[in-house]
């Protein structure tokens, strides 16, 4: 049934992680039976097995079903001496095969249906389900045994898929707790190694290494620690230090007013990326011709360096801070462990784990074989020099799958020394991956030790939940036995005359370990294939070990400027032909030939990113190490990140002397939208070890899922067409953009408080000048300096921020970010205080000022209430219908009539002035309160989304309907009649009532009334898209119809074609014209009203013209079934 050299084996100890456990092997006529007692069960597909049979492994009853054939009988009784387990030599294939009652219902069944065809002599393991009440059942058979408890999650799932983003993510979190929960043991221990360690007699914890350690230690020291630099003797300047030719970006330390024009800027910037792509070219070519290559297509890292470029391009003084350049806040020199004991006192143990576990469950794992038993490397442990507090959970997207990497306190473990975890820590980080650039140690502390070490974890199950750690001085030992050649030049012989059968065998047992040939460039890569085929049947060569790599991106299809130029114009004329009524035959001859260019380009074989690499075993050594080592080992470095970035916010929270409940909220804050933290060190360096080294056969999510383009037209509509979600929900946004616009208006809030009760006598005008001044960018980045925030900030590592201006704006965009994040967190006590100190830090008297704010003056005359003088004045008892109306209650009623007194009445006794001044606090309050909605209830809106839902709710049209809802008009002291109030005057009359009760009542009693007025507004206006004008809605579908070589698209016209009327009540007649056409026309009291008016009507006219305008709508009636459903 498994032939030769095409069975591809399963490691045992992999077998038995899968615990496969129990069972009986039954003849296939017994499971035939059985599967006759499920009523007109029928098997839907069965194919692809070739002609000698099949076995289908039932994991969950046990069953091994089969079809006589040649080995049958050996297969089955294989089985049974496993007791049920899988065979070694069963290799899992990939289907679904569908058994069902009756043949209808298989049309329920579109999205679990996975099955692929399998190649010839391939088995399948199989999980099998036989209740009789499912309609269906589903045989999964998935590729690696270790994959089973995956299957099993899917099955409980009944083939249930998670229906959006919010269900993943809870899907994921539940997961993940999950793991951790059937990860927890009863009891840890370390295997016994009494010759190799002895306990301290004073602290029983602590154990200190013998004399046999420190032997075996200076062995691996010489044998591998040294090895590279013995081969390579010392580093050339050429890999040691950055080129300075190659440096032709620098950061620019000026003050934002150089004297140069645009036009000058714009050549100078236009000169830098061509010198910027021409020096790449010439730093790939010079590593392409590095003497120490090991194959043409194999890249390797260098300290400093990107593939093309340098990765620091920072001027001097900018690489002396910065978390970019290794500099956390807080972190000071920490001495050196001692050498030779586990400084149980010094050090804190956590077990890191990631979730899910795909792409790091692998079929061959690391395996020790250590006193009968076998030891399987599970991950890492971390030995931190600082205890850890309960962080944030460390998240990445690799795969296009979003990990989580925890850590988890567990009791400290004793066989192990410091300096075995720095020569293990050297060997792989820096001779087999060669991360260069990753520095565990704090900035500038050179003699000082690394902030943490890492134990690779070798364990072995123990009965009553109990689990034996392999002791550090085996795993070293191991290290040393597997260093040998990976083809030993005295066998060679052997191997070319061995049979198939042992030839595969001794291929198996290193497929998809690491190799190394020290001093060569890149110095370790995966064996995925041994070749042993002479080429000269004369002269006996070395076999061939074959690896399956990638190119980089610099050198592939996706960064070659022909291919994206092709690219970029066959998606640019394929969106156009979308939006055209009637494409004719030629375009879509056209648009085929683009197509067909791009994908030649494509195809290239000097392009395409899977590259086949053969070289000679001549040479290489083998480590003993698998890819599963590595997979674990590269999320290290991000998670260090993380961990030295949180441990730095402490300082920021003394500084501001406020503790966060949730420090994600500050993550985000001080994450700028170009930083990428998917590797924790030079991404260049992380891609190309982990393509050399990592495992081959990934599985990749869906990128669309965590990848969403943020612009372009079909984006706005499908986004601005989501309802709010009914709870607040987090959202999967991981920069500060959102964070900033809901900033914006807590800062702009807490300005116009100060201002409106420290100045009562300031009218409208001159408070908004105070506002302007302090809520500018130019300010608020002074504020950011004060709280030192360029020392938090994680941004690129490239030439987005390299000038101080766009700098500044980037520390004015975290500042607002960071005080959202406090209003958030602490609400907006918090948020007034923090913004208060920064204000005026070390200004105690301006300070006082600032926060001892008196009253209003309306509330000073009357500090227990006014409601006394409602009986003896007519317009308070008037003002009394409004509060039973509408439920609302004035301690200070005064406050309302003057909510309810335009600026025409004049001065009065009464309300002491008009609602100007309270118009424009309502104004700031009505802004904070749907910021703060839409913030927590539009969790997958961009900034420039929520900006324009919070534009439909507050703009003018909008608070004067609701002004009319609400009949405020009715109790309005002004020189109008009711027929005569302008929409402006509505809305400054509504937002006045509003800055009334946020003075008498506090922003509860506001955001109440805002919950009950405007906020179910929202799905009418995302339904009806009231969010977008029709002015630019009409552009935008103009925009649609451009030609593919227009340099300038073709944009709607407004002309004012007639104006009648005297000067108070003239009206105008507007017409709009698109391509040299008038399309439509109206008449209106003003231009803008009536080029609005005549926008709308063309829509209407024209329908016919514009094909995105039934785009929008499918969009939106789709979203609406999903709603009702």
């Amino acid at each position: 049934m498994l032939q030769g050299d095409q069975t591809e084996r399963l490691g045992r100890g992999d077998v038995m992680r899968s615990q496969h456990a129990g069972g009986v092997a039954l003849a296939a006529e017994t499971v035939m039976a059985k599967l006759k007692e499920v009523p007109d069960a029928e098997i839907i597909a069965l194919r692809g097995l070739g002609a000698q049979g099949e076995v289908l492994l039932a994991a969950g009853r046990g069953l091994l079903i089969g079809k006589e054939g040649d080995n049958m009988n050996e297969d089955l009784q294989r089985a049974e001496d496993y007791q049920g387990t899988v065979p070694p030599e069963v290799e899992a294939g990939l289907e679904t095969i569908l058994l069902q009652r009756g043949g209808d219902h298989g049309r329920d069944l579109p999205e679990i249906d996975l099955r692929r065809p399998l190649t010839p002599h391939v088995a399948l393991l199989v999980l099998l389900m036989l209740p009789t009440s499912y309609d269906v059942i589903f045989l999964l058979c998935w590729k690696g045994a270790t994959e089973v408890n995956k299957a099993k999650s899917e099955l409980k799932s009944k083939g249930e898929r998670e229906g959006s983003d919010g269900e993943r993510k809870h899907m994921e979190k539940i997961s993940a707790e999950e793991m951790l929960q059937e990860e927890q043991v009863l009891f840890i221990r370390c295997s016994p190694a009494e010759l190799f360690y002895e306990r301290d007699e004073q602290n029983p914890r602590l154990m200190k290494g013998t004399t046999q350690l420190k032997k075996l230690c200076e062995q691996f020291k010489v044998q591998l620690g040294t090895r590279v630099e013995r081969i390579t003797g010392q580093q050339s300047s050429e890999n040691s230090d950055v080129s300075c030719s190659l440096h032709v970006e620098r950061c620019s330390h000026d003050d934002g007013e150089s004297g140069h024009s645009e036009s000058e800027s714009s050549e100078e910037e236009g000169e830098l990326k061509n010198d910027t792509q021409a020096s790449a070219i010439l730093e790939l070519e010079r590593k392409q011709q590095h003497p120490e290559r090991l194959h043409s297509e194999l890249w390797h890292n260098e300290p400093g360096e990107m593939n093309d470029m340098p990765v620091c391009r920072c001027s001097l003084k900018a690489r002396k801070t910065g978390i970019r350049h290794g500099f956390y806040e807080g972190e000071t020199h920490v001495p050196p462990c001692e050498p030779f004991s586990n400084n149980v006192s010094r050090l804190h143990h956590y077990r890191i784990t990631v979730s899910p576990p795909t792409n790091f469950l692998v079929k061959t794992p690391t395996v020790i074989n250590h006193d009968g038993h076998e030891f399987i490397f599970e991950g890492f442990s971390m030995l931190s020099h600082f205890p850890l507090e309960k962080f944030p959970v460390c998240g990445i997207i690799r795969f296009n799958i979003r990990y989580a990497i925890h850590y988890v306190e567990e009791k400290f473990p004793e066989n192990f020394c410091a300096e075995e975890l720095n020569l293990f820590s050297k060997i792989l980080f820096r001779d087999i991956l060669e991360l260069y650039d990753l520095d565990l140690k704090a900035a500038g502390d050179e003699h000082g030790c690394s902030q943490f070490h890492f134990l690779p974890r070798f364990v072995r199950e123990l009965p009553d939940h109990g689990k034996e750690i392999l002791s550090m001085c085996y795993v070293m030992r191991y290290l040393l036995e597997a260093d040998q050649d990976l083809i030993p030049p005295e066998e060679i012989k052997n191997l070319v005359d061995l049979p198939d059968s042992e030839w595969q065998n001794f291929a198996d047992k290193v497929k998809g370990m690491i190799v190394t040939y020290p001093g060569k460039k890149p110095s370790s890569v995966r064996v995925d294939q041994l070749d042993r085929e002479q080429e000269n049947p004369d002269a006996l060569q070395y076999p061939q070990l074959i690896h399956f790599g990638m190119r980089p991106l610099q050198l592939s299809y996706a960064g070659n400027p022909d291919y994206q130029r092709a690219w970029k114009e066959y998606l640019k004329f394929r969106y156009l032909l979308a939006n055209r009524p009637k494409p004719s035959e030629t375009d879509k001859h056209k648009l085929h030939d683009l197509e067909m260019k791009a994908q030649k380009l494509r195809s290239h074989s000097k392009l395409k990113r899977e590259v086949t690499i053969a070289l000679s075993a001549e040479g290489f050594r083998r480590t003993g190490i698998f890819c599963d080592v590595i997979q674990h080992a590269m999320l290290l470095p991000i998670l260090i990140c993380h961990l030295r970035f949180h441990r730095s916010l402490d300082s920021l929270e003394q500084l501001v002397s406020y503790h966060f409940k949730n420090r994600y909220l500050l993550q985000l804050a001080l994450t700028h939208p170009s930083y990428k933290g998917n590797y924790g060190t030079n991404r260049d360096h992380a891609r190309n070890s982990l393509t050399n080294c990592g495992i081959r056969q990934l599985a990749y999510g869906d990128r669309m899922i965590h990848f969403r383009r943020k612009r372009g037209i079909n984006t706005l509509i499908h986004i601005m067409s989501l309802f709010g979600q009914d709870r607040e929900t987090d959202s999967n946004v991981t920069h500060y953009e959102r964070l900033e616009f809901l900033g914006d208006a807590v800062v702009e809030f807490l300005s116009t408080i100060h201002l409106f009760f420290m100045f009562p006598g300031l009218e409208e005008g001159g408070l908004a000048t105070y506002r302007s001044a302090l809520v500018q960018n130019k300010h608020l980045a002074v504020l950011a300096k004060k709280l030192n925030l360029e020392k938090y900030l994680l941004y690129g590592h490239g030439s987005e921020l390299c000038h101080d201006s766009e700098l500044r704006h980037a520390l004015a965009n975290s500042y607002e970010a960071v005080m959202a994040a406090l209003f958030l967190d602490g609400g907006l006590q918090v948020a007034d205080r923090i913004f208060s100190e920064t204000l005026f830090q070390g200004e105690m008297d301006l300070l006082e000022v600032w926060n001892n704010l008196p009253l209003h003056p309306l509330q000073e005359q009357e500090p227990s209430g006014d409601r006394h003088w409602i009986e003896s004045i007519p317009f308070l008892k008037e003002l009394l219908k409004f509060e039973e109306y509408t439920g609302l209650e004035f301690k200070h009623i005064r406050l309302l009539a003057r909510a309810f007194t335009d600026h025409s009445i004049g001065f009065n006794n009464l309300t002491i002035g008009s609602n100007e001044r309270l118009e424009f606090l309502g104004d700031t309050v009505l802004q904070l309160i749907v910021s703060d909605f839409l913030y927590k209830h539009f969790p997958d809106h961009h900034e420039g989304h929520l900006s324009l839902l919070r534009s439909s709710l507050v703009n003018n049209k909008t608070q004067a309907v609701v002004c009319d809802d609400i009949g405020l008009t009715r109790f309005a002291r002004a020189k109008l009649s009711l027929n005569n109030w302008k929409t402006k005057s509505k809305a400054d009359l509504l937002e006045a009532l509003l800055g009334a009760i946020f003075v008498d009542r506090g922003m509860t009693h506001c955001y109440t009334f805002c919950k009950v007025c405007f906020f179910p507004r929202l799905q009418e206006f995302i339904v009806n898209q009231d969010w977008i004008d029709p002015k630019s809605k009409l552009q935008q579908c103009c925009l649609t119809l451009r030609g593919l070589n227009c340099e300038e698209p073709d944009m709607p016209l407004y002309k004012v074609i007639e104006s009648k009327g005297p000067t108070n009540r003239r009206t105008y007649r507007v017409a709009v014209y698109f391509r040299g056409k008038r399309m439509a026309e109206a008449v209106n009291n003003s231009i803008q009203q009536a080029e609005m008016d005549a926008a709308k009507l063309a829509l209407k006219k024209w329908r016919d013209l514009f094909p995105q305008l039934e785009h929008q709508e499918r969009v939106l009636r789709k979203l609406k079934q999903k709603k009702g459903k």
